[in-house]
C-alpha cells in the first residue's frame, strides 16, 4: 500500500492503519528529517527479522537504529552517559543525527544479538514522530537505498514504492526525502565523534 500522509498535518485516520499494521507485525517504509527508513515495532522480533529479508542483512549484526519520540526512552537501552553529552542530544534532536551508544542488557535480547552498542535517532519530521508516540515505544530503522548502491539514497516516494512497495506493508509518501542520511556521531567509548558527516552539522551545538 502507497499512503500519503501530510506531513504538516498527519491525518489521524491515516496514522491508525500505520499503528494496526506496525502491531500486527508489519514492515512500513517512512520519511525521516533525512532519507526514506524501513521501520517496524521494535519489540516484534518477527518484524525485525522480516524486515532484514527485505534489504537481506542479519538483523543480529545489522545497525539498526532506535528511533524514539524523545529522549524519555533513553534508559531503557542505554547505559547512563554524562551530563555535558546528554546536553548535546537534548540540543541536536530532534534533528539529523545518530547517536552510538553504549547498550545496556535490553538491547542484546531485543535483537537476539551481541550488540554493545546502539544508534538512537530523534528524527525532525512530524510524520514519524507522531506514529512514534501513537504507537507508544520507539521501532527499529535502517535507511532505504539502491538495492546495488548503499550510497544512493533514494528520495521519491513513488520510485520507493515501485521498488520496495511488494516486499512492505505500508510505504509512506510524506514528500520527497533527502540523499543524504544522517549524521552519525560515536559516543560508545566515552568520546564525541562524527564517524559519518550526513546532513547535520554537529559544530552547530558544540
Amino acid at each position: 500500500m502507497l499512503l500519503r500522509i501530510h506531513p504538516v498535518n498527519p491525518e489521524e485516520r491515516k496514522i491508525k492503519i500505520v499503528i494496526d499494521c506496525l502491531k500486527s507485525g508489519g514492515i512500513i517504509i517512512y520519511p525521516t528529517d533525512t532519507v526514506y527508513s524501513l521501520g517496524c515495532d521494535l519489540f516484534n522480533h518477527d518484524a525485525i527479522e522480516k524486515a532484514g529479508r527485505v534489504k537481506n542483512i542479519n538483523p543480529k549484526t545489522a545497525n539498526y537504529s532506535i528511533v524514539c519520540y524523545d529522549l524519555s526512552h533513553l534508559s531503557d537501552f542505554v547505559f547512563s552517559i554524562d551530563t555535558p553529552l546528554y546536553r548535546l542530544m537534548k540540543k541536536s534532536m530532534p534533528g539529523p543525527f545518530t547517536f552510538i551508544l553504549k547498550a545496556n542488557n535490553n538491547v542484546p535480547k531485543i535483537f537476539k544479538s551481541k550488540k554493545k552498542s546502539v544508534g538512537i535517532r530523534v528524527p525532525d519530521n512530524l510524520i514519524s514522530r507522531t506514529i512514534i508516540k501513537a504507537l507508544g515505544n520507539p521501532i527499529t530503522s535502517t535507511s532505504i537505498h539502491e538495492p546495488d548502491d548503499p550510497d544512493d539514497y533514494i528520495s521519491d516516494p513513488d520510485i520507493i514504492y515501485e521498488k520496495f512497495g511488494n516486499l512492505v506493508d505500508i510505504v509512506i509518501d510524506g514528500g520527497f526525502g533527502h540523499k543524504k542520511p544522517s549524521t552519525v556521531v560515536d559516543c560508545s567509548d566515552g568520546g564525541v565523534t562524527v564517524i559519518r558527516q550526513g546532513l547535520g552539522n554537529l559544530d552547530t551545538y558544540a
